[in-house]
């Protein structure tokens, strides 16, 4: 019997499409595949739909594949879409998405989707109509008043602040688009300036054309954001646990960044406040979900003010579904895991259109015992990285087959101590909040990790949990585990030791200089000196031990180059002055143990010179090409040259490799060559990280990628048999 065909829509032509993007690959990335074909489309800004290839479905940012659709995606018609699908799963976002457009095209064609319809969709995505709609039904919403964009050219930002004084209304006001989402366009204006400032960004959020803002007075209280859904029988609302959010302090409202950036503002679920003001605000967002018409789920933003006030500011007719979203978040403290959840809406839609799919029949044609390899995932960790590690371990563990391995999510604290976490703490927005609550029953003690478990694969970064030390404690325990020996991520923690080892065996690296504590505080003008001679300006400045961008800096002055290294030497042992390299930045993933081989490379397109961590990690920012444009013959040679350097270092597993291609007329020796920067020995694996991208390009998944990496380890620590889980159970 044929699989149930699932369309996962992504992209759009909305300016959320970059989230949206997101949210389809994690939702590609949960659904059952025992009980779904998944189908993933991609739409572009323009509204071409194509079957999105899977080498694409990984990657960080639209650009990054943009340009290939026409040549390596298979463009389709809408109308072709009732012979590929049986069920849309709707992850785009705002216009085009929300607003009742898509779910009427989708009932034109003929085809179920998921989340609410036409009319609840398009109210979903009015703010202005929307409040109407909630006032009138007794539901609290901000005081505001909202200006057309004929209104915004012809009133002066004093008219604008005299109606607005009439309305009882007073600074600080929130700005915002009536029709967007993602806190795009949203601003907090505290004075005059501001406020015009705020008035032209949000009507112009989207350049394409002006629209409508609203003005509303600023709500003093605890923020939240509850989601929503309904049961399978379409007869009751089940409210999660709403989480309360906590802005950073040094913004007013929480914006784009501190939402999908890792680790970024405080988030509690479930909110700290009293268990009659949890019921208020659950059966506030039903009664909003209802009076708007939302259907299968809801994500209802509002405050809860100094008064005890529910105050609606934003219902939501989709969630977004990136890996920690609210909706994952929140449904893990109720025990469902992501795709338990996305099955439940999905069995919910099919309820309503009268579908019936056998969805809980899989154990029943299942007779074989299957064992498991028992594998502790660690993430967390003490070092700068912790909050992508934390990204990168989630990750890992989801993507473990659950065909194949019992799966252990191991939190490692600030003190390095083991602890096994549940369902809502995995999901949980940082390590800070995770070891905020853990309990002296989730400890597990490393001496301990043999009785549970078979294999580690580490998600850590940096620090003890890339330098040998967690390496060290494996092997002294007769654990097998992914990556790299001791020596060899001893070594290349140290990228100025790397550098020089690699430049004894004849690679080319940056000309640089350590810059040691003890000497910079004895000798610190002749040491700015040496620098000036041997690398001059400008140069980079870099920790000799940190990954992530982390502290890294271009430097163009004799001034700014003291402040630097000062800066670092405030926090570590020693600074790393290098050369600045010109040509093509590239990274290169390698996999393998004595026989490995470097993945296509990919260009690393930083925005400043430099890449930041918003470029590396947060959705739509930063730009890589995979692979790397670049002539064949070029590619060839970059590979050849990592894959050496990765054996020379014996590294193990996998690594990613940070190198520069120069041309000939780019390079001082008037050759073309490959200068490497540095070495991860345990990259980062968050969904859209590089190397998935790269192993993509020759036909990997990610699920596959990660299981070549456990076999490796499992090869390269004497495992050639796998050990097998003391106890069996029915194949999932």
């Amino acid at each position: 019997m044929q699989k149930f065909r699932v369309g996962v829509l992504m992209g759009g032509k909305s300016i959320e499409k970059e989230v949206s993007f997101n949210s389809g690959r994690t939702v590609c990335d949960h659904l059952d595949t025992s009980l779904y074909c998944v189908i993933p489309i991609f739409q572009t800004a323009d509204g071409m739909l194509y079957l999105l290839p899977q080498q694409f479905l990984h990657r960080g940012k639209i650009n990054d594949f943009a340009h290939r659709l026409t040549t390596e995606a298979t463009l389709i018609a809408w109308d072709d879409l009732p012979t590929l699908i049986d069920f849309m799963y709707i992850c785009t976002h705002g216009n085009f998405a929300e607003d009742g457009t898509l779910q009427g095209f989708l009932e034109i064609l003929g085809i179920p989707y998921l989340g609410s319809k036409i009319l609840a969709s398009a109210l979903g995505m009015n703010k202005l109509m929307q409040k109407d709609f909630l006032r009138a039904q007794g539901i609290n919403v901000p005081r505001g008043i909202a200006l057309t964009p004929h209104e915004i050219k012809t009133q002066s930002v004093d008219t604008i602040i005299k109606t607005l004084e009439q309305q009882n209304l007073d600074f600080p006001y929130v700005i915002k688009p009536f029709k967007e989402g993602s806190s795009l366009g949203v601003s907090v204006a505290f004075n005059k300036k501001e406020l015009n400032d705020a008035i032209q960004k949000a009507c112009h959020t989207d350049s394409r054309k002006a629209q409508t803002i609203l003005i509303e007075e600023k709500i003093e209280g605890m923020e939240f954001s509850c989601i929503t859904i309904n049961d399978h029988t379409y007869t009751q609302w089940l409210p999660l646990p709403p989480t309360e959010i906590v802005p950073e302090d040094t913004t007013h409202f929480f914006d784009y960044e501190q939402k999908y950036m890792p680790g970024r503002a405080h988030k509690f679920t479930p909110a700290r406040v009293s268990t009659e003001i949890l019921t208020t605000i659950q059966a506030t967002c039903i009664k909003t979900s209802q009076v708007l018409g939302f259907s299968t789920m809801s994500r209802i933003d509002g405050f809860v003010d100094t008064a005890g006030r529910v105050i609606i500011v934003d219902p939501n007719s989709l969630s977004g579904m990136g890996p920690a979203s609210f909706i994952f978040r929140e449904a893990a403290e109720i025990n469902m895991s992501h795709t338990q959840l996305i099955n439940h809406l999905i069995a919910t839609e099919l309820h309503m259109y009268g579908i019936n799919r056998a969805m809980a029949q899989t154990h029943a044609n299942k007779s074989h015992i299957v064992q498991k390899l028992r594998v502790a995932v660690l993430m967390g960790g003490a070092s700068n990285e912790r909050e992508i590690s934390l990204e990168s371990g989630r990750n890992i563990f989801y993507k473990l087959s659950p065909h194949s391995y019992a799966a252990i999510p191991l939190f490692v604290d600030s003190k390095m101590q083991l602890h096994q976490l549940t369902q809502p703490l995995l999901v949980r927005n940082s390590t800070h909040e995770i070891e905020s609550i853990l309990t002296p029953d989730m400890h597990v003690r490393w001496q301990d990790l043999p009785t549970i478990a078979d294999f580690v694969f580490i998600g850590l970064h940096g620090g003890s949990g890339e330098n040998g030390a967690v390496q060290g404690t494996l092997e002294m325990l007769g654990l097998p585990y992914n990556g790299s020996g001791v020596l060899t991520s001893a070594l290349c923690m140290d990228k100025y030791k790397t550098n020089q080892f690699l430049r004894s065996h004849g690679f080319e690296v940056p000309m640089a200089q350590l810059v040691e504590k003890t000497m910079w505080h004895t000798n610190r003008a002749e040491i700015l000196q040496q620098i000036i001679d041997a690398i001059t300006l400008p140069c980079i400045v870099k920790p000799y031990d940190d990954g992530c961008s982390v502290m890294v800096a271009k430097i163009n002055t004799l001034e700014a180059l003291s402040t630097h290294i000062e800066l670092i030497l405030t926090h570590k042992d020693a600074a790393l002055v290098e050369e600045l390299i010109a040509g093509m930045e590239l990274t290169v993933g390698v996999l393998g143990n004595d026989d490995a081989h470097a993945l296509p490379p990919s260009q690393a397109v930083a925005q400043t010179g430099i890449l930041s961590i918003q470029e590396k990690f947060l959705p739509g920012a930063g730009e890589n090409q995979t692979p790397a444009p670049l002539p064949a013959d070029t590619l060839q040679l970059v590979q050849s040259v990592i894959a050496e350097a990765y054996k020379t270092l014996q590294c193990k597993g996998y690594a990613r490799i940070d190198c520069f291609y120069q041309r000939a007329d780019e390079s001082p020796t008037h050759h073309e060559r490959v200068v490497i920067l540095e070495v991860n020995t345990l990259p980062g694996m968050t969904p859209a990280t590089c190397i998935f991208h790269q192993a993509a390009e020759i036909g990997m998944k990610p699920m596959e990628f990660i299981d070549a990496i456990i076999k490796l380890g499992m090869e390269e620590h004497g495992q050639t048999a796998v050990r097998k889980a003391p106890q069996t159970e029915l194949e999932a």
